[in-house]
């Protein structure tokens, strides 16, 4: 390659850079990055520092707050009714991929929004779950919202661990209540796998780097028989 070659390469480049356009706006990216770094840390402490996990947990469950709200009154390639499909396009746009034609998206495709919802739904019920568990009494609240407690579960002594408290109650719904928010957790694993593994099959398909436009907040030019 000559010099004029380089320089030649390097203006188009510049060019190509500078027709790009906002798409993601800077709180989906601050989202984004966020909840990348406060579920990772969750996941690497959860066995060794429970106060580490449990501030994770609290970021996670904030962060998905703030992405509903934001999703709702949020700019345009932010908002749920921008990008959620129902089931029949979503299927058929997998349908695509798996065919090779999949039209490109500016905002999210129909997959990845659907992976958005599974994800948002997952962490809730992880954050959730773990947040009862935090506390036992939180989790004997919940019991008592969805079940009738009968006199059988008191006797005449107040026995607490006959009363269905203390002991009895950890062994009725900790075991179980824990097995969900592990079970969560490992769900979610496997969404970012597929989540990392739809970037990247979208990144080559479409020849255009979908990390890079979640740091920026920049896509190229929607072209002909693009979705906008």
């Amino acid at each position: 390659m000559t010099i004029n070659d380089f320089a030649s390469t390097q203006s188009e480049s510049q060019d190509t850079d500078a027709q790009r356009i906002r798409v993601w706006d800077p709180l989906v990216r601050l989202f984004h990055w966020s909840l990348v770094c406060a579920f990772a840390t969750a996941w690497l402490t959860a066995e060794d520092i429970q106060p580490v996990h449990q501030l994770a947990g609290y970021a996670v469950a904030g962060l998905v707050g703030l992405r509903v709200i934001w999703g709702l009154v949020g700019s345009r390639y932010a908002r749920f009714t921008q990008f959620v499909r129902g089931p029949a396009q979503t299927l058929s746009y997998i349908g695509d991929m798996v065919a090779g034609r999949e039209r490109r998206y500016l905002g999210h495709n129909p997959a990845g929004a659907a992976m958005v919802v599974a994800i948002l739904v997952t962490l809730t019920g992880t954050a959730f779950t773990g947040w009862l568990l935090e506390a036992p009494d939180r989790a004997a609240a919940a019991v008592g919202q969805v079940q009738i407690v009968t006199p059988a579960f008191a006797d005449n002594d107040g026995n607490e661990a006959e009363a269905g408290t203390g002991g009895d109650l950890e062994r009725r719904t900790g075991s179980p209540l824990k097995e969900v928010h592990e079970t969560l957790a490992n769900l979610m694993l496997l969404l970012v796998a597929l989540h990392v593994g739809g970037v990247a099959l979208a990144s080559f398909r479409h020849r255009e780097n979908l990390v890079r436009a979640m740091v920026t907040g920049r896509k190229r030019p929607p072209t002909p028989g693009d979705i906008v």
